[in-house]
């Protein structure tokens, strides 16, 4: 046994792998125990081609658009999601977003990498929706930037995470309705001036922690179009659905 091998044996008996939702002792590292995982809503079977969303029926191949993409204009060519944003997906997020969980970034990577196979491209570039600098100095870390890290690593792909800045900091978009959502952050978001150049011409998937309406994904993909991204996909580890 190699001596990484017989330090990662050695740090296991020390630090057994626990449930990433319940701390439960499991076998393997950055997991789920069984009733964990049975009981977190992921994603599957027929999608929206769009953002992801569940829809009744059977995938038989063909694209298929939910009800709120065929209303809302989406700037963005295609999109998934691993979980729906509810029980332990919801836990998941919140517990990677404000209890500094950072060890949920690597499984749920794999878990949105899954969900994502049919977005992926050679030459894509892997970008996280950017924080305003002062949630940055508060929070001290974006959480969507851990997510497309480790997305980018899962695949082999380009990863920038200073693609994209946000010009001005919005205010909370809980209670607001889809029009004020889009409305307050229109525009918020640029190109990072020394990265347009890794831009242009090339296709760009988007990672966020949760899709809600939308909105700052749209502003983020309009960014990107607005810097000659040759097409924008958008890739979220959990998407608010209406029956959530």
């Amino acid at each position: 046994m190699r001596a990484g091998g017989k330090l990662q044996t050695a740090l296991r008996l020390i630090y057994p792998s626990r449930c990433l939702t319940c701390s439960t002792m499991v076998e393997s590292d950055f997991g789920l125990c069984g009733p964990c995982w049975r009981d977190t809503p992921f994603i599957g079977g027929l999608v929206c081609d769009c953002c992801g969303t569940p829809l009744p029926g059977e995938d038989l191949g063909e694209v298929e658009i939910c009800d709120d993409c065929m209303t809302i204009a989406r700037p963005w060519e295609r999109g998934r999601a691993a979980l729906l944003y509810k029980d332990n997906g919801r836990k998941l997020v919140l517990a990677l977003k404000h209890g500094d969980h950072h060890e949920i970034a690597r499984p749920a990577a794999k878990w949105m990498v899954r969900a994502a196979a049919p977005l992926l491209k050679p030459n894509m570039l892997v970008a996280p929706v950017p924080l305003h600098w002062t949630r940055m100095l508060k929070r001290r870390f974006n959480q969507s930037a851990l997510l497309a890290e480790q997305v980018a690593r899962e695949v082999d792909l380009a990863y920038c995470p200073d693609l994209l800045v946000r010009a001005r900091r919005t205010k909370s978009l809980g209670g607001l309705s889809w029009e004020e959502r889009f409305a307050e952050v229109s525009e918020t978001i640029k190109i990072h001036p020394k990265r347009a150049h890794r831009i242009a011409g090339r296709p760009v998937l988007i990672v966020d922690d949760v899709m809600t309406s939308g909105a700052t994904l749209a502003a983020t993909v309009e960014a990107c179009k607005a810097a000659r991204a040759a097409e924008v996909s958008i890739l979220t580890l959990a998407r608010v659905a209406k029956d959530a």
